[in-house]
């Protein structure tokens, strides 16, 4: 049988290459002040991520690009909105979020984890093709350029503009099709087991989890990192093959930890 070759590696954005400065919860609640709301950064630090996780993603199908703007602002808006809800009156809330808006516009907003840069070049030295497939909105392109790796990825695909959002396969079906790819022929490196792992694997491309929290269960279906900061990493994903896939599925799991290689 012949070798598969990985031509190309995907990648998700927020959570993957880059974080926040700081925390969702400080940021809240430092802006909120200079509006005259007092919250804790605990309180909205919870509040976010439970309204996070129950807001369905982005993405908005048919929309114009006049459209898609004011809803992706919208969808934001809905969500911070539900954050505040319980804890009391905001009368200031409109212009509040317009400037909340505006600071996760800013690459101030955002770094990049230690490694990325390395990574990402060490894999474009190889010839791989990079890209991203993100649930994220149009901000994306601007903070890509402000975090100076804008460069660096040819497709950048987002789930407002794409139609779908992860894990469903019509994102990664668009990404491939720019560059004619199978997908067997490219990686999906993410940090959500849900979108990123599930969608991938789906949509037949190879995943690789990054969990940097390290609370990933034993599995034989995927890679597995803890970071990107890894001195063999670049050259386990330019050279994974069918062998590979045969060794996953007969192993409990494989991962690429600190900066040793792949085991």
């Amino acid at each position: 049988m012949p070798s598969r070759q990985i031509k190309a590696v995907f990648f998700d954005a927020a959570g993957t290459l880059f974080t926040v400065n700081g925390s969702v919860g400080e940021i809240y609640a430092r802006l909120a002040r200079a509006y005259g709301k007092e919250v804790a950064v605990t309180d909205l630090e919870a509040g976010f991520r439970r309204c996070f996780a129950a807001t369905p993603a982005m993405a908005f199908p048919g929309a114009s690009p006049d459209q898609l703007l004011m809803l992706e602002k919208q969808w934001w808006r809905d969500l911070v909105q539900n954050v505040f809800a319980p804890l009391g009156p905001f009368p200031r809330f409109a212009t509040y979020f317009d400037a909340l808006f505006a600071c996760f516009a800013r690459a101030e907003a955002w770094q990049l984890y230690p490694e990325t840069v390395e990574t990402l070049t060490a894999l474009k030295t190889r010839g791989l093709r990079l890209g991203i497939i993100s649930n994220f909105d149009s901000r994306l392109f601007g903070l890509l350029e402000g975090l100076g790796i804008a460069h660096f990825f040819d497709p950048v695909v987002i789930s407002t503009r794409a139609g779908y959002a992860k894990p469903a396969g019509e994102i990664f079906t668009q990404a491939l099709a720019y560059h004619d790819l199978r997908p067997d022929e490219a990686l999906h490196v993410g940090d959500s087991y849900s979108a990123d792992i599930m969608g991938a694997q789906a949509a037949g491309l190879t995943p690789v989890f990054v969990d940097r929290r390290g609370k990933d269960q034993a599995t034989d279906s995927y890679l597995r990192v803890k970071s990107l900061a890894t001195k063999r990493c670049t050259s386990a994903i330019a050279t994974v093959r069918i062998s590979l896939a045969r060794r996953l599925r007969g192993s409990r799991r494989y991962s690429w930890t600190g900066v040793g290689g792949l085991r």
